[in-house]
């Protein structure tokens, strides 16, 4: 009776387990074709491929407690879908947004930033850091800023 009881237990946890993932949210790994391995260097003619119109952004001269964007663009100039997994900011004080849907070959996206200058003052530069399914698996887009206290405070 005990080992029936101990292999139901082991069976309602598998199922359970089994259940829980469909609220998983994550991109599934059919939808990212990369060759690379760490024991391959694989085709990368296969791969997506990121052309950006630019990777570096000046505000200029910007008030202190203005907040400015801009949105980097790019296209997938490579042969399958390009999928951004995230964005991280080097600072708080920026916040990302980028297409979560995947960029087909040919098509275009954009990655927004959104700079907050409150509290900062001086020059400023910051990095925006893309993760995806490209080659190398990391780009880096910059931008600055001059950030100015008004005459009246």
């Amino acid at each position: 009776m005990r080992t029936y009881s101990l292999l139901l237990m082991l069976v309602l946890t598998v199922c359970w387990g089994c259940n829980n993932s469909k609220d998983n949210k994550a991109i599934n790994t059919d939808l990212i074709e990369n060759p690379l391995s760490a024991e391959n260097t694989g085709d990368t003619t296969l791969l997506p491929k990121f052309q950006w119109k630019e990777q570096v952004h000046d505000f200029g001269v910007v008030i202190q407690g203005e907040r400015v964007s801009y949105s980097f663009t790019f296209k997938n100039i490579g042969k399958s879908n390009l999928i951004i997994s995230s964005v991280h900011a080097s600072c708080g004080c920026t916040v990302p947004k980028y297409d979560t849907k995947p960029i087909a070959p040919g098509e275009s996206g954009q990655v927004e930033v959104v700079f907050d200058s409150s509290g900062r003052t001086g020059l400023q530069n910051k990095t925006i850091t893309v993760l995806s399914n490209t080659q190398p698996s990391t780009v880096e887009l910059h931008f600055s800023a001059e950030v100015v206290v008004p005459e009246n405070q």
